[in-house]
């Protein structure tokens, strides 16, 4: 079975709604060895979306559609799907009693537009919406299955995991062979440098596969095996992933979708440690993450943003000398905020921040990029130099992933020298 993928919506085509239906879609679908063979993003008219589902007819057996499924007038999705199937809308009692259960939920009173939504296909199999007032719906025809849901993401996402995935790997069968997918999250090394380490890629994977998926707070490498059983998909991952750490472990600090600020919560508490932390250049995104992790309080003393080199000298007890020699973005002064930040908070580890994120600010010898990360507790008071980019918001979630990933590696006794 291949996979053709259809969103619809006027707001995607113009790029004021990124489309991350389309990939969660797909990343489900791969794990179920059903290939994505096509992708298409479409505008909200009738003759658009006819012909769309024509040509994926031709080329593939599961067609999805996301989006115009709403109650306006610009939603024609289902309107569509009546006259491509030659279908009559009927009521359908438990897709209008879901609705009814939402609106009363919310206190509000049910409008006859939204009980319109209660209207399916007479050739559909509804699809329940348990998180909107759209129901989905599953049409199957000359062997092929063509499944509508909305565009909201987070209706779909519950939709598709909870229903439409389910019911597709229902129809699919047994699969001769099972696949295993596992993602290593990597930060601090470029997507180059990590597949330059790594050598020969074929020696190492064999017949599984490995995609280097980039972004800005680093790499993530998606490996994917495949056998006659889990067990053997399992154990030739295994094999995979001790071979890349022990080229690049040092990189790797989470698997699947971790994110570093949990990973640091995780190692902070497991260690009874407390944090405090002095930002300039981020303006408070480190301790934004940090205070994204369920639990913080419990390792998470205080932050200062110190954006002004008054601030720094007043709330974190900076040298006015040193900012006077060295300049506010230097190791010393670096190294001074994440020894004030743990002096006045009394934690046991300082982190401190101090860049210029651009795009002015620059000099020849202090280039737009430039940072120096601190960290310091009773044992070592130091700074390590940062070089980044030019643009201003990239230059501020580096700096905030290299801030984090130094603290794990201070945590677990690995050089952050390189």
């Amino acid at each position: 079975m291949k996979a053709y993928l259809i969103s619809i919506g006027d707001e995607l085509l113009i790029g004021q709604t990124v489309n991350t239906n389309v990939s969660f879609i797909a990343e489900k679908l791969t794990e179920v060895q059903i290939p994505v063979v096509k992708t298409s993003v479409i505008s909200d008219t009738a003759d658009g979306i006819l012909a769309e589902l024509d040509l994926a007819g031709k080329i593939a057996e599961l067609i999805i559609i996301t989006g115009g499924l709403g109650p306006t007038h610009d939603d024609v999705t289902m309107k569509s799907i009546l006259r491509f199937f030659n279908s009559e809308p009927v009521m359908n009692e438990i897709v209008l009693g879901d609705i009814k259960s939402f609106f009363e939920k919310r206190g509000k009173e049910l409008t006859e537009t939204n009980r319109l939504q209660a209207l399916v296909p007479d050739v559909a199999k509804p699809i329940r919406n348990f998180k909107g007032t759209a129901p989905g719906n599953w049409i199957e025809k000359d062997g092929k299955v063509f499944v509508t849901m909305p565009g909201v993401p987070y209706e779909m996402k519950d939709m598709f995991v909870t229903t439409v995935l389910p019911w597709i790997t229902e129809k699919v069968g047994i699969r001769e062979h099972e696949t295993f997918t596992k993602n290593l999250m990597t930060t601090g090394i470029a997507e180059s440098v990590l597949f330059d380490r790594l050598g020969n890629l074929d020696e190492l994977l064999g017949a599984s596969t490995m995609a280097f998926l980039p972004n800005q707070y680093g790499v993530k490498l998606r490996i994917t095996t495949r056998g006659t059983t889990q067990e053997e998909c399992h154990n030739k991952m295994t094999e995979i992933e001790q071979k890349i750490r022990m080229v690049a472990g040092r990189y790797i600090y989470g698997i699947n979708d971790d994110k570093l600020e949990h990973i640091i919560g995780k190692l902070l508490i497991e260690r009874d440690l407390t944090l405090s932390i002095a930002e300039s250049c981020t303006g408070g995104l480190i301790s934004h993450r940090i205070t994204n992790v369920p639990g913080s309080s419990n390792f998470f003393e205080r932050s200062v943003v110190s954006y002004s080199n008054g601030a720094k000298v007043e709330f974190l007890r900076v040298n006015e000398d040193f900012l006077h020699n060295y300049g506010a973005v230097s190791f010393e002064v670096a190294r001074q905020m994440a020894e004030g930040i743990r002096a006045v908070s009394m934690t046991d580890i300082g982190l401190s921040v101090t860049g210029i994120m651009g795009p002015g600010g620059g000099t020849v010898n202090k280039p737009v990029g430039l940072v120096y990360i601190g960290i310091c507790d009773d044992k070592v008071c130091t700074a390590k130099e940062f070089r980044f980019g030019e643009e201003r918001i990239l230059n501020k979630e580096r700096t905030s992933q290299a801030a984090l990933d130094m603290l794990r590696r201070h945590l677990l006794g690995i050089p952050y020298d390189e």
